[in-house]
């Protein structure tokens, strides 16, 4: 599988560091997504379901992830700290795209991620008419981690970056066996059987 994968991208999505972090661990292999606040990002699309993990720091806080998570949350604090520079650390394909208007789902996935059950119920009901989007990432990890400089183009509560250039990715390697991404895959699909519908990647 490793050949097939792109040798560099251009694209990147916008995720709290924290969540990244967990991410690229294999803690969880979902994020729950609406649209974002600007104007161009009003309902959240898989505009391509290959791209590179944009971390961010600004809305990220403690009392919004599990405790369990809070030393993790410190941890990309702390080391948010060049000026200027955002480091780039894995890729993700969307393997799975489940949309949901239910709390009941909620319920069902909230073992496997990291944030508290009041701010997924939170994304849930802001924007009512939207539903929420639970999307399934398979995550490789580079081995050679891309700095790049923050452009005025990243800013905004946006969840696609184009980044300006194409970033290569060298060797990448994912960090989740086969067997071990299918088991939570598996499970999650399983979970959201009848609280959410499945949606075609890249629709």
């Amino acid at each position: 599988m490793l050949n097939l994968l792109p040798a560099e991208s251009s694209l990147g999505l916008k995720e709290w560091a924290v969540a990244v972090n967990a991410l690229i661990q294999g803690e969880q292999i979902l994020i729950l997504r609406k649209g974002g606040i600007h104007k161009d990002d009003k309902e959240f699309r898989v505009v391509h379901p290959e791209f590179l993990l944009f971390p961010t720091y600004e809305h990220q806080k403690a009392e919004l992830v599990k405790e369990a998570y809070h030393p993790d949350l410190q941890k990309t604090e702390i080391e948010n700290d060049v000026d200027g520079l955002i480091t780039l650390s894995c890729f993700a394909i969307v393997t799975d795209m489940f949309e949901t208007s239910d709390p009941d789902a909620l319920t069902r996935i909230s073992d496997y991620h990291i944030w508290t059950d009041d701010y997924a119920e939170k994304r849930l009901h802001w924007r009512p008419k939207q539903p929420l989007t639970v999307a399934l990432l398979r995550i490789y990890k580079l081995t050679q981690p891309q700095a790049l400089p923050i452009l005025d183009e990243f800013a905004g509560c946006k969840s696609w970056v184009d980044l300006r250039q194409v970033v290569p990715m060298g060797q990448i390697n994912p960090v989740l066996s086969d067997a071990d991404y299918e088991k939570q895959a598996g499970a999650i699909r399983n979970a959201l059987v009848g609280v959410a519908t499945s949606v075609k990647v890249g629709a």
